[in-house]
This record gives C-alpha cells, sequence and structure tokens, in this order.
C-alpha cells in the first residue's frame, strides 16, 4: 500500500528537523510498576477505536514510530466514525495487521468498528464491537487510565499516553485524504506533518528507554535528547 509505505519512510533529515515539534510539555505519564513484557521483549499496549477521531490521528504517528523498530504487513485504510466528532478522519487500521520486531512486542486491540449496530447513525447507538481486550489488558488500562479514554498506549509500564500529543488533533485531518497526510508527513514545514512527527518522536523516545537505545539507527542524538523530557 502506497500510503503505508510513505508514512513508514520519512526520511531521517526531516524527522531530525521536526524533533519535539511545538510541545513545550512534559507529554507522557510516568508508570512505576512491573514492566510489561512479552516473549522477551519490552511489550507496548495500544488500545483503541476504528470509530475514534482521536485514534485516527494518533495512528498515522504510531505506524511512523514503531516502523523505526519492525515491520508491518496488513495495514488498511480506513476513516473513523462518520457520526462522531471530525467525522470521517482518514487513518490506518491496526485490525488485520501484524507487526514484527527485534526489539519490542506491540499489541494492538482496536475495540469497536466505525460503525454503528445496524448501520444506525443514532449517535445513542452503540459501536459495533471489533476485538476484546483481555482481563490484564483492560486492568492496565484502569490502573494508569481511569477514565478509559482512547487512544490509550503502555509503553512497558514505564510511561503511559493518552490522547494525542499537542498539537495534534484529529481537526488538523479534516478534509484531507490518506495520501495528502502521508505527503504532509515528509514536509517539515507542514502544520500537519510536524504535528505528527512530533508525536511519532515522543513515542520513539519512549520506546528507546525500553530498549536501551537499539536501533541506533531509530535512538539517534535527537531522539535521546527528548527521552529526558518524556515526562516530570
Amino acid at each position: 500500500m502506497m500510503v503505508a509505505t510513505e508514512i513508514t519512510s520519512v526520511p531521517a533529515a526531516v524527522l531530525n528537523k521536526v524533533g519535539a515539534g511545538a510541545s513545550d510539555v512534559a507529554p507522557l505519564k510516568t508508570i512505576t510498576d512491573k514492566a510489561l513484557t512479552m516473549n522477551g521483549k519490552p511489550e507496548v499496549l495500544f488500545m483503541g477505536a476504528e470509530y475514534c477521531p482521536f485514534c485516527a490521528a494518533q495512528r498515522w504517528a504510531m505506524v511512523n514510530a514503531f516502523s523505526r523498530f519492525g515491520t508491518f504487513t496488513g495495514l488498511t485504510t480506513t476513516h473513523s466514525s462518520s457520526t462522531d466528532t471530525d467525522a470521517n478522519t482518514p487513518t490506518l487500521t491496526f485490525y488485520g495487521s501484524t507487526y514484527t520486531s527485534n526489539y519490542i512486542s506491540l499489541v494492538t486491540v482496536e475495540l469497536e468498528h466505525n460503525y454503528r449496530i445496524g448501520n444506525s447513525s443514532s449517535t445513542s447507538v452503540a459501536y459495533a464491537p471489533l476485538q476484546t481486550p483481555t482481563a490484564a489488558e483492560e486492568k492496565l488500562q484502569s490502573d494508569y487510565d481511569p477514565g478509559t479514554y482512547i487512544p490509550y498506549i503502555d509503553f512497558g509500564n514505564k510511561y503511559a499516553q493518552v490522547g494525542n500529543l499537542s498539537p495534534l488533533t484529529p481537526t488538523m485531518l479534516d478534509g484531507l485524504t490518506w495520501q495528502q497526510v502521508a505527503t504532509d508527513m515528509s514536509n517539515p514545514s507542514s502544520s500537519v506533518g510536524q504535528a505528527i512527527i512530533a508525536n511519532a518522536n515522543y513515542e520513539t523516545a519512549a520506546i528507546c528507554t525500553l530498549t536501551n537505545n537499539q536501533p541506533a539507527s531509530a535512538c539517534t542524538p535527537t531522539i535521546q535528547k527528548l527521552e529526558g523530557t518524556l515526562a516530570k
């Protein structure tokens, strides 16, 4: 898929130029709990849903960040709900995809579809269920995200991210095609590209704290500089 290829191959010069972007706050919550691991590697847990516009915005950054440590297959384009705020925000879905990495394990749970049961447009009707988290996954989210907001990302029980890191919002993507978003990500002068790549850089920094700054191609000096600003 051309879009996935573009967002996983943003030039290193762009990543370095964006750096922290416009963010000037400590963006992640520190967790002091037993390390979260899977298959002998640090585990990152993502809880989201296809209907969610904030999840839609975040996946662009996540796919870029995690591709620095491994490879996605089976990613497909979709959009957030047509009846929620920021309707039809362009995105990709993790449902049906796989991720392989020598450095980390990524678990993604897409809780619900982007359409309501019975295809109803009524906001009082629930979204169709998609994937069911385990009891342990539900507990992790409720422990560190009591409001159970999504997107929720747990970086190895060391850091947690809830929602998008400022200034990224789904509103920034209103009216854009998938191709336009992907193209903007390689343009450090684009406000959309800056916001998405800054999110991706912070997420990369969080992962690098779990992998002892491996690989060097991902955990660059620019990223290592961000590691000290992740949380306060």
